[in-house]
């Protein structure tokens, strides 16, 4: 099992590079950084679906777009300057608690 988490935290980092570069691209009107949103999420993708082989759909899911919500959240605040009220803070504090509660208490999490 650890070896599926290890895959899904390279996806989820993939994905957090494509995210952050979709911002930099300025929709899609510089090159690079539209060519590392392709690349990013091209990568994502091809882990999470490496990752389906070894636990369920929901479960790999659940943890990959929490997990990507979190760094883009901490990634838009420290890059972007982008602001987070409390109320944004404690929702993105329960999508964490959530992937923790999965990750330590469900029997679901592999096949």
């Amino acid at each position: 099992m650890p070896k599926a988490y290890f895959i899904l935290l390279f996806a989820v980092i993939a994905e957090t590079i494509g995210t952050t570069a979709l911002q930099a691209s300025q929709q899609f009107t510089r090159f690079w950084p539209s060519v590392l949103v392709v690349v990013g999420y091209g990568i994502a993708f091809y882990l999470m679906a490496l990752t389906l082989r070894y636990m369920p759909v929901g479960i790999v899911y659940a943890i990959w777009s929490g997990m990507g919500i979190a760094l883009i959240a901490i990634i838009g605040f420290v890059v972007f300057g982008q602001r987070l009220d409390w109320p944004a803070v404690l929702g993105l504090g329960m999508i964490l608690t959530g992937i923790l509660i999965i990750h330590l208490f469900s029997k679901t999490a592999g096949h």
